[in-house]
């Protein structure tokens, strides 16, 4: 029995931190270069107020927030695919950092963000609902005010003319595309824009309206929607023109021929399998831009978990609590997170830089390079793993 105990509770770990990695985007995905922050962008914490909000699926699970500043002043551009990184207060002693991605074209009144509820995989009562997506949904109504800092991210579409834009989304990766959609078409209307948007059903069929609207005025956009469990009223050559997930072989059958730019945003499978298809098939790798759900931009499957790692000591010197790293756990904010300690995080993917601590000794690495540029002397928690003990200034 003793055996057995371990094992159940082992498993619930492994759960959580699998659903952890994979739900950045709900949060924040992972990008592949550096982030920057956009010229005349301001300092810190800016007030916004809700003016607006509305469900964008008829499912109700994907609703899109307008923000307006609350000082009044003109809003900071941003490059269609950026995100927003915002302070959410779960309750009144407790604040938690995610990000967001614009999901509207840049004008200088108004940010728009559009969030997917998170809810626990079926038949898994180990797994909590999202609670920050939950709490939006639930809590942040018209009139509310929520703070947020300015845009930032490089996964963002290339104002270089010549060449189609090919946009290739799963789930809830549409959004950074559908800014990079509107922001392309507003600067360029002659630009070729193909977007293939991918989701299990009609009833998360996100943006329908608004696709086909833009679809209709723009005879340069090309719209092919796949729906991989459709539903029985769900009508194919009405609702969704393919069957199945984007692949390698549909992008052959229905691009034209020319040089094209492939931007992705999905899930782990999706770029697990497409990214290096389109290398195969000949693609330059300057011509892929991509971003993933959670820290491997390319990775899926189950979590490399070091059992046999040595044990390490973790101090966490403004807490005054050492934790004992013994490799079951895919990060330091995932083994600070099983052990109830509280810290900031944002994207969980290397991104925005909530994390970054002071290291005051010992040394950190990450299995792919950050795409926030990281102070010396300071590290990740959200995307690091201990080399040796460690001491953080956290």
């Amino acid at each position: 029995w003793v055996s057995a105990a371990l094992l159940l509770q082992l498993t619930a770990a492994l759960a959580l931190a699998v659903v952890r990695r994979r739900r950045a985007m709900a949060l924040r995905p992972a990008v592949q270069r550096r982030a920057i922050s956009t010229p005349g962008a301001w300092e810190g914490w800016r007030e916004f107020r809700v003016v607006r909000r509305e469900y964008e699926d008829r499912a109700h699970t994907l609703w899109s927030f307008h923000l307006e500043p609350v000082d009044g002043a003109p809003l900071s551009p941003f490059v269609p695919g950026q995100f927003l990184t915002f302070a959410v207060p779960i309750s009144t002693e407790r604040t938690l950092t995610r990000c967001y991605s614009l999901s509207d074209r840049p004008n200088s009144r108004s940010y728009r963000i559009s969030v997917k509820r998170v809810l626990p995989p079926a038949g898994q009562f180990v797994i909590p609902a999202g609670i920050c997506s939950n709490h939006l949904h639930d809590q942040l109504q018209l009139g509310d005010v929520i703070k947020a800092k300015a845009p930032a991210g490089r996964f963002v579409i290339d104002g270089e003319p010549g060449g189609s834009v090919v946009l290739i989304g799963g789930g809830i990766g549409i959004t950074p595309l559908l800014s990079m959609l509107r922001g392309g078409l507003a600067a360029d209307p002659n630009r070729a824009v193909h977007l293939y948007y991918g989701v299990r059903h009609g009833e998360e069929h996100g943006f329908r309206g608004e696709l086909q609207e833009l679809a209709h005025l723009h005879p340069n956009f090309h719209l092919t929607v796949l729906y991989s469990q459709p539903n029985p009223t769900d009508v194919s050559g009405h609702d969704f023109q393919h069957m199945g997930n984007v692949d390698i072989d549909l992008l052959r059958r229905t691009l034209p021929a020319g040089r094209h730019r492939f931007y992705v945003c999905g899930p782990p499978a999706m770029m697990a399998n497409l990214l290096p298809a389109l290398r195969q098939w000949g693609v330059d790798a300057d011509h892929i831009h991509h971003e993933a759900f959670g820290p491997a931009a390319a990775r899926s499957g189950p979590l490399d978990i070091q059992q046999t790692s040595p044990s390490l000591d973790i101090r966490f010197r403004k807490s005054g609590r050492t934790l004992e790293w013994d490799g079951k756990d895919a990060n330091l904010v995932d083994l600070a997170e099983r052990h109830e300690l509280s810290v900031d995080t944002g994207c969980r993917s290397g991104s925005c830089g909530t994390c970054e601590v002071k290291l005051i000794s010992g040394s950190v690495h990450y299995a792919e390079q950050p795409d926030h540029e990281i102070t010396p002397g300071h590290c990740l928690l959200c995307v690091g793993v201990p080399d040796s003990p460690l001491e953080l200034d956290a």
